[in-house]
């Protein structure tokens, strides 16, 4: 049977996205090792979150290959009993402290990865019923976010669960990948609008009180360090030791809970850059993968809803979800095994 030429050419050319990718994830441990030298700040988060990317991504490829439903339908099922766990604290967690109020952080991410991950299972499932089923197994997951403690993240599971269904419609993934961008590039833009104080007065109180006061002067303080040394940033974990903030909250775990500022006033500008890059080559690997679409956009969506939780919160703090992350990214990028 002959292969069809947008999969021909994804195949061709795969090998592209992981050299970019090597490249992109060799940049940020490198760059976070730069920005510590001669200095006091610490690496070892950064490292060990590119590490867990590039594992989970691999690991996703080789049994992407093998299984791809069975694989993806573990990954459902263990990035919901982390985000269960995630209640009494989650395995990987950095802080040293309880979260302060406001946090949006792990249960979010890890439901989005378990509704992404049940939601590429039944794209790839070649049954209607067991596709069905596993689309039910997606939306029972969702729903379950206020019980959880969640709204944040059954608002961003129900996204995917319809971006997913969507997917299913469309035969082109360029246009679903470039929203995908679009939305992330204008939810990176309104946190740093809000930080700055650039939004009017009565749409800043609106987010404000959707965010919470403690977070908004979190972000305010990322700023103010960003403006102090906008090239290698305060270093490595030290936003902790430098917000006045963080320094003022009985449990404040040192983070400003948003991934975006927390590179920002940790590692400088080139720090927002490899992250954006970092998303980036993600997206580009979709659009190279020899996947369906609906695959391919399912993961998609699933990791844009975990771009905005990161944005808001510290969700890329807890090694499961940037480990899960790479995984559901390697599992719809995995060629799949030829058949005689």
């Amino acid at each position: 049977m002959a292969v069809p030429a947008d999969r021909s050419v994804a195949r061709e050319r795969g090998g592209t996205s992981d050299i970019v990718g090597t490249a992109v994830l060799v940049g940020c441990a490198v760059w976070a090792l730069v920005s510590a030298a001669g200095r006091e700040g610490r690496p070892e988060g950064v490292l060990l979150a590119v590490l867990a990317v590039a594992a989970g991504y691999t690991c996703g490829r080789i049994a992407g290959s093998l299984a791809p439903v069975a694989t993806a339908l573990a990954l459902a099922a263990f990035a919901y009993v982390m985000a269960v766990a995630a209640r009494q604290g989650v395995p990987g967690d950095a802080a040293e402290s309880a979260a302060p109020p406001g946090d949006t952080g792990a249960v979010a991410a890890l439901l989005v990865l378990a509704v992404g991950a049940a939601c590429c299972a039944a794209a790839a499932s070649e049954s209607p019923g067991r596709r069905n089923a596993l689309l039910v197994v997606a939306a029972v997951a969702a729903a379950s976010g206020p019980v959880l403690g969640s709204v944040a993240g059954l608002v961003a599971a129900v996204g995917v669960l319809l971006c997913s269904l969507a997917a299913a419609r469309m035969r082109r993934r360029t246009l679903g990948l470039t929203g995908f961008v679009i939305a992330t590039c204008l939810m990176a833009g309104a946190s740093w609008a809000v930080a700055v104080q650039a939004l009017p007065d009565g749409l800043a109180s609106s987010l404000e009180g959707q965010l919470t006061t403690h977070r908004v002067l979190l972000w305010e303080d990322a700023v103010d360090l960003v403006r102090e040394n906008p090239l290698l940033g305060a270093g490595p974990d030290r936003f902790g030791d430098l917000s006045p903030t963080a320094l003022e909250s009985l449990n404040s775990d040192g983070k400003p809970h948003s991934a975006p500022f927390q590179l920002a006033a940790e590692q400088g500008v080139a720090g927002v850059l490899l992250l954006g890059a970092a998303f980036g080559w993600l997206l580009y690997a979709l659009w190279r993968s020899p996947r369906a679409t609906s695959v391919v956009l399912s993961a998609g969506a699933a990791l844009t809803a975990l771009a905005a939780v990161a944005t808001v919160g510290n969700a890329l703090s807890f090694t499961p979800v940037t480990a899960g992350a790479g995984l559901l990214a390697g599992l719809a990028t995995a060629r799949p095994m030829d058949r005689p």
